[in-house]
């Protein structure tokens, strides 16, 4: 049985609840002769996958959405196995690439090769080139975007690619100029309230408005993920009424746990013992960025109205350092440290020689 979030979700462009502009933009693009590469890109629980969706479905028709999953195999130049899951149709192919890690450069290159070197077999097709959609385009390596650059280049006759990123700022120059950006804004808490009425329709009960109103205060304009509360709630109490808790997944509360530990004490040992709590979470496959978010999020809830912009500031400042270097640890622990010199500074007065 399907999740809501994937049973209702919509099919073409014109069942889009927001955003109505950019729907008609990629109706229009879609319909022209002239379908450029594109960079859709926003924050998670936008709504970037299902309009790619949709404007694949308004590009070539219901056909996109026969879908089968196969593994390949790629072969890294010391001769090392990369088994990459791939989603296609006969019309366009889907790849995660940043799976591969550091040889995604050999992903990109192998596969879009294959598929940019042969023709549209489907003469009912109403395009004769193939599609490639690539997921976390913004976590490709260097190489990787050089490779796909020049890929966009040399086969553009026979082969778009759409790209899904959260923000653009990872990606290289030439990749942006050679396609056109999309820009999926995060829904406001009107169309969050209609996509959830709609969905709550299609399911058959009727959804109260302080229910909608307390989803969306929790979902920070994540869709998904307010979907996703809906359903659970739903199942919790099916009348959807009493003392209703939406529950916090388990590293969010851990992440909100050393936020605390930080603003309660100020020490070297408190700081080992953070780095041990980052340790844990990095071992459970949590993205250091969303660590570092999460936490900044909750210490800038419980410190002094004076030091919250500096929190804030240094947390960008750490979370650029951390996308260019390679050892996560280093920087979230110099962000604590930073953090902690900060609050001793403003709420002691003490000495900070040695600490910062």
């Amino acid at each position: 049985m399907s999740l809501w979030v994937d049973l209702y979700r919509p099919r073409s462009l014109e069942d889009l609840h927001y955003h109505n502009e950019l729907s008609n933009r990629l109706k229009s693009l879609a319909s022209s002769g002239d379908f450029p590469h594109m960079l859709f890109y926003g924050p998670s629980g936008a709504g970037k996958k299902t309009r790619i969706t949709c404007t694949l479905k308004q590009l070539f028709g219901s056909g996109v959405e026969k879908l089968k999953i196969d593994q390949r195999i790629f072969l890294s130049p010391s001769k090392r196995k990369l088994e990459i899951n791939i989603v296609q149709s006969n019309f366009h192919i889907e790849i995660t690439p940043s799976e591969a890690g550091n040889y995604d450069r050999v992903v990109i290159q192998e596969l879009l090769k294959e598929i940019a070197q042969t023709q549209q077999v489907d003469l009912n097709a109403k395009q004769r080139f193939k599609v490639v959609v690539i997921n976390e385009a913004d976590s490709l390596s260097r190489d990787a975007q050089a490779a796909l650059r020049r890929t966009m280049e040399k086969y553009m006759s026979n082969m778009r690619i759409i790209l899904c990123a959260n923000s653009t700022s990872r990606l290289i120059a030439p990749i942006k100029s050679r396609c056109l950006l999309m820009r999926v804004a995060a829904p406001d808490a009107e169309a969050m309230q209609a996509v959830m009425q709609h969905v709550s329709k299609r399911a058959g009960f009727d959804l109260p408005p302080d229910v909608a109103t307390k989803i969306i205060n929790d979902s920070g304009g994540n869709l998904r993920k307010a979907i996703l509360c809906l359903e659970a709630l739903k199942m919790q109490s099916p009348d959807l009424s009493g003392t209703l808790t939406i529950a916090k997944p388990d590293w969010e509360t851990y992440c909100h746990k050393v936020a605390d530990l930080i603003v309660s004490e100020q020490s070297p040992a408190r700081v080992m013992e953070v780095r041990q709590k980052f340790y844990e979470l990095l071992s459970h496959c949590i993205p250091p960025t969303v660590i570092l978010k999460t936490v900044a999020d909750r210490v800038v809830e419980r410190v002094d109205e004076a030091i919250k912009a500096d929190v804030m500031h240094w947390a960008a400042v750490y979370e650029v350092r951390m996308r260019m270097g390679s050892k996560k640890i280093y920087h979230l622990e110099a962000w604590v440290v930073k953090v902690m010199s900060l609050y001793k500074h403003f709420f002691y007065g003490m000495d900070l020689t040695g600490f910062d």
